[in-house]
C-alpha cells in the first residue's frame, strides 16, 4: 500500500488515558508531559522537514471498552499512531484490536507506543507487531529489585501485596518465581491482590503485613489511590517495612507518605529527579517552571524521540515503514543508550534503583517531587546488558 510521504497538516498521535475517575491525575499529568515533549520535538523544526506532531488527548476512563470505542474515535480520525501507560487491561485491549484493524483494514493500520503498561505477556506469548513498549516490563523490574534485595543482609520476610488485573498478578508471580531462585532463604509471609482503584481504607491490609512480621514490601501499585493511599495507610498504623515499588515518585505520592519514606521508600525506574549529570535537565527544569510538577516520563519522551527519529528514516508517517524503522534502533537517551529489541518490540534501557530522601534547593539533592520536600536518591544502577531477560514472543510480522 502507497502511502505519500506527507498527507496531511500534522502527524497526530492519540494519547488514550484516564482523564476522568479515580486514575485521572495520573493520565492528565502523562498529557502534560506528553505534549511538553511534542512542544519541544515541534519547537526543532518537527520531522519530515517541517512536519509538526500533534497531540489528541482521548479519555479511556480507565476501561478497556472505553479504550476500544477511544480507538475507532482514533481510526475514524485518520490517525495512524497511539499512545498509552496506564492499565495493562487496556493495554492488552488495545494491542489485540489493532491487530485486527490491520488485518481488516490494512489502511488504518495503527501504530502503538506504550510507555507504562508493564504486563509481560505484551511482548511474551501475546507480543504484536504494532505494539512497542518504552518501559521495561515488569520481570525486569522485578528482577532489579530481587537482585539489590540480594545485597540486603536485614530482608528476611517479603510481603507481596497488588492490584487484582493483569499488571498486579505478573509482578505477584514474578516476584514469587524470582524470590525462590535468587533469595531461597527469604521466606513470602503475605500476598494480597485488592480491587484496582476501589480501596479507600488499606487499614486492613496494613494491619495484616504488620501481622505477618515483614520487613520488606514488594507492591506494582500506581496513583494517588492505590499507591498513594497503601503507603499513607503503612505511615499512620506504624509499620515499619522498606517498600519496594514501581512508581513512588509518580504524583502526589511522596507529599503524602511525607517523612516516614524517607530512607524506606524505593523505585525501579528508569529515570528519577536527582540523576546526576542529566542531558534532559534544561528540559526537566523549563517543564517544571511551566507547569509547576515534576517531570517523570522519562520513558515517554524516549518514545516520541524514538518516533520521530523512525518516522524521518523512513521519509514517511505510515505506521508500517515506521515500524520497521523503530526495530532494533538504538538512540542515546537522557541516562544512556536505549535498544529497541527487535524480536518482541521491548525497549531494553539502564534501570535505577533509587530511595525517598529529603530533597530542596539548599539540600543535598536538590530536586524534590512536586515540592513536596522529598525526592529520590540513586541507590543502584542496573545496566543495560544487565536488565535483559529472554523473550517467548513468536511474532507475526505484515
Amino acid at each position: 500500500m502507497a502511502w505519500p510521504a506527507v498527507a496531511a497538516d500534522t502527524i497526530k498521535i492519540a494519547h488514550i488515558d484516564p482523564m476522568s475517575g479515580a486514575f485521572a491525575d495520573a493520565g492528565e499529568r502523562a498529557d502534560k508531559m506528553l505534549r511538553a515533549v511534542v512542544n519541544e520535538i515541534n519547537a526543532k523544526g518537527g520531522v519530515l522537514g517541517g512536519k509538526k506532531l500533534e497531540v489528541v488527548t482521548l479519555d479511556n476512563k480507565q476501561s478497556p471498552q472505553e479504550s476500544l470505542l477511544m480507538l475507532k474515535k482514533a481510526t475514524d480520525e485518520g490517525i495512524h499512531f497511539i499512545t498509552q501507560g496506564h492499565g495493562s487491561n487496556n493495554a492488552a485491549a488495545l494491542s489485540e484490536a489493532i491487530t485486527k484493524i490491520y488485518q481488516r483494514t490494512p489502511e488504518k493500520a495503527v501504530l502503538y507506543l506504550n510507555f507504562s503498561a508493564v504486563d509481560p505477556e505484551l511482548t511474551n506469548d501475546k507480543c504484536n507487531f504494532w505494539h512497542f513498549r518504552f518501559d521495561s516490563n515488569s520481570d525486569m523490574k522485578v528482577a532489579a529489585i530481587v537482585s539489590y534485595l540480594a545485597r540486603q543482609k536485614s530482608v528476611k520476610k517479603v510481603y507481596l501485596i497488588g492490584q487484582d488485573y493483569a499488571h498486579g498478578r505478573a509482578v505477584r508471580d514474578a516476584a514469587r518465581r524470582l524470590l525462590a531462585q535468587k533469595l531461597p532463604n527469604v521466606k513470602i509471609v503475605g500476598d494480597d491482590l485488592h480491587p484496582t482503584g476501589k480501596v479507600k481504607d488499606f487499614s486492613p491490609y496494613v494491619a495484616k503485613i504488620k501481622a505477618s512480621g515483614a520487613d520488606t514490601v514488594i507492591t506494582g501499585n500506581w496513583g494517588n489511590n492505590d499507591l498513594g493511599l497503601l503507603v499513607k495507610a503503612g505511615k499512620e498504623g506504624g509499620l515499619k517495612v522498606n517498600w519496594f515499588t514501581f512508581y513512588a515518585e509518580a504524583g502526589g505520592t511522596p507529599a503524602a507518605i511525607g517523612e516516614a519514606g524517607v530512607d524506606h521508600v524505593y523505585q525501579v525506574s528508569e529515570y528519577h529527579t536527582n540523576i546526576p549529570n542529566s542531558s534532559i535537565e534544561p528540559f526537566v527544569r523549563k517543564f517544571e517552571k511551566e507547569t509547576g510538577m515534576s517531570f517523570y516520563y522519562l520513558r515517554m519522551k524516549t518514545a516520541i524521540e524514538m518516533l520521530a527519529k523512525a518516522i524521518n528514516q523512513a521519509k514517511s508517517a505510515d505506521p508500517l515503514k515506521v515500524a520497521k524503522a523503530l526495530e532494533g534502533m538504538r538512540y542515546q537517551s537522557a541516562t544512556g543508550e536505549v535498544w529497541m529489541r527487535p524480536e518482541d518490540h521491548q525497549l531494553m534501557a539502564p534501570l535505577y534503583i533509587s530511595v525517598m530522601t529529603k530533597a530542596g534547593p539548599k539540600l543535598k539533592y536538590k530536586h524534590d517531587v512536586n515540592r513536596s520536600g522529598f525526592g529520590f536518591r540513586t541507590e543502584a544502577l542496573i545496566a543495560l546488558k544487565d536488565s535483559v531477560l529472554p523473550t517467548t514472543c513468536r511474532m507475526a510480522r505484515p
